[in-house]
């Protein structure tokens, strides 16, 4: 994609269909020889023979073993959701309104033909996940990442919540094609759950056959462990595996249904839950469930709110709030819009780029009013006082972030005014957002202050035709003069390390999936080996054209939600 982007310093005003809470993406270490204890999360686990006894032993946790090398003693665990909150009393696996409860028992669907492992992530595995990466090679790994297989303590399940779409409520949502396993826990203590997307029909597929298809795979693997390397919070994605399944899909919705091949990915995440399953409960008035979720959520993800404080869902709400405006202000230094826009689902355009922190507030309004049926007049009051702060909190974290991407050192009378100017000129030229920066970032000032830019820097030299462009260098220089210690060189060394050279752009995954679509995964892997490392430079990918501007055949590229 052409990083095109609106006026991102924007009125804070509307909404997002799909809003995630809690998709917080954090690394740790991983390890064997875990002993599974009755009560625990699922976990690797190794019996230990004493040289004491003999008998064996349950080992305790050690920090040094070795990464497992099988799914032998690897168990996941579903007992701390459901042992807490309520399943689904009907067993049977239809499509229906399902009201009381936060789960249904669903379980994967096999594909019918042969399933290829075609990308994996080291990191999420073995830092994660305690497996070796050869484990990946394994038919029980591929068993259990397509959703053949349920390893030991997994109770398959499909989450209800709801939400809007495009601004208007949709009722009953819920996991229409994925399924979570369960949770495992790695030696750091640390909990993730493990889903499938594209596993198969549950109770929440409404009119959908349950499956993901290439394309969309492709591009959901990649970004996912894209924009952890980018250090955005996110979910991970584990693993992908393609069928010779059909799937037929009408991408852009006009009636050209076309076949598709089926496709998993293995994604894990601290918590799966969102806005819409706290939304749906306060929607059909159940509060006393309401009421439990949240307790619940505060227990396992917000370690800093005491359950029984009083004041503890305004608390809650007062992080979500924080959380959120950080979030979105990172999506914004990075040129990152939600749901990949140019978006042709999207006819009113309320998910560009520029409208991304009003999405936001939306979010944010409707969990408070779901909210609200548990407050009393005081915390109400409270509560809305802390969203009204949602735009400072947002604002101050994108100048930071953007004084940063420019080198700028301290506070200046003008900063807002100067990074504000940069991107109407970017909008104007309708530069690349990414190799703009980058762009910057290695330019010298001498080069800058002669207005005569080397066509290697092609982003700046689009914007440099603009008439105002010398005025903006002209104070950008001038500001950097006032830079305290520091250096020309220092600039562009301390930019170089906040500006990425390289982020999943549509093209570039389009380029991908096109060559998946033949049995051709080498641009898949060639991906994700650079989007490991966005702000260093690679050869690999100098010459597959990363970081030059978007190839002529992808100018008009779409996609839509279904890509």
């Amino acid at each position: 994609m052409t990083q095109r982007i609106g006026l991102l310093f924007c009125c804070l005003t509307r909404g997002l269909p799909c809003r995630p809470l809690f998709l917080l993406g954090v690394t740790c270490h991983a390890v064997v020889g875990c002993s599974l204890l009755p009560g625990l999360e699922g976990s690797a686990r190794l019996w230990h023979l004493s040289s004491n006894v003999s008998h064996y032993e349950l080992g305790s946790c050690e920090t040094e073993a070795k990464l497992a090398l099988s799914l032998d003693f690897w168990t996941l665990s579903s007992e701390n959701l459901i042992a807490v909150l309520p399943v689904d009393p009907v067993k049977e696996n239809y499509v229906r309104k399902v009201k009381n409860c936060i789960f249904s028992i669903a379980f994967p669907t096999p594909f019918k033909s042969r399933v290829r492992l075609v990308a994996v992530s080291k990191e999420v595995l073995e830092d994660i996940l305690d497996l070796d990466l050869s484990v990946s090679e394994t038919d029980d790994f591929i068993q259990l990442a397509s959703g053949e297989k349920i390893v030991f303590g997994s109770v398959p399940l499909a989450h209800r919540y709801g939400g809007h779409q495009f601004g208007i409520w949709a009722g009953q949502l819920g996991d229409g094609r994925a399924h979570l396993l369960g949770i495992y826990m790695n030696r750091q203590g640390e909990k993730w759950e493990l889903q499938l997307k594209g596993s198969g029909k549950t109770p929440y597929s409404r009119n959908g056959d349950g499956r993901a298809v290439l394309h969309s795979s492709v591009r959901e693997f990649l970004c996912s462990e894209a924009m952890h390397s980018l250090g955005i919070p996110t979910s991970r994605a584990a693993s992908l595996v393609v069928s010779d399944d059909e799937v037929w899909r009408d991408q852009f919705y006009n009636g050209n249904v076309v076949k598709e091949r089926g496709a998993v990915v293995l994604r894990i995440a601290k918590s799966w839950f969102r806005i819409g399953s706290l939304e749906i409960l306060a929607h059909y008035g159940e509060l006393d469930l309401l009421r439990t979720l949240l307790d619940f959520i505060i227990r396992e993800h917000f370690p800093s709110v005491k359950v029984t404080e009083p004041n503890r869902y305004v608390d809650f709400f007062s992080i979500v709030v924080s959380k959120t405006a950080q979030l979105i202000a990172l999506w914004m230094s990075v040129g990152f819009a939600h749901d990949f826009v140019p978006n042709t689902s999207d006819d009113e355009r309320r998910y560009k780029i520029g409208n991304q922190a009003n999405v936001g507030m939306f979010n944010l309004n409707k969990l408070l009013q779901t909210l609200n049926p548990l407050l009393d007049p005081r915390q109400k009051q409270l509560a809305a006082q802390i969203l009204e702060g949602y735009p400072v909190l947002y604002y101050t974290r994108f100048r930071d972030l953007f004084k940063a991407k420019l080198g700028l050192l301290g506070e200046r009378k003008g900063d807002d005014d100067l990074i504000a100017f940069l991107l109407h000129l970017m909008e104007k030229a309708e530069a690349d957002f990414t190799m703009t920066f980058r762009q910057l970032s290695e330019i010298t000032q001498s080069q800058l202050e002669e207005l005569n830019i080397p066509q290697q820097f092609w982003a700046l030299k689009m914007i440099s035709e603009h008439k105002l462009f010398p005025a903006w260098v002209s104070q950008y220089l001038l500001r950097l003069k006032s830079n305290t210690n520091d250096s020309d060189s220092e600039r562009r060394k301390r930019m170089t390390t906040v500006n990425p050279r390289y982020v999943l752009k549509n093209w570039m995954a389009e380029s991908a999936v096109r060559k998946a679509e033949r049995n051709d995964f080498s641009e898949v892997c060639l991906l994700q080996h650079v989007l490991q490392h966005p702000f260093q430079k690679h050869s690999a990918a100098e010459k597959a054209g990363y970081s030059s501007p978007t190839p002529s055949w992808a100018k008009d590229l779409r996609v839509s939600c279904s890509s």
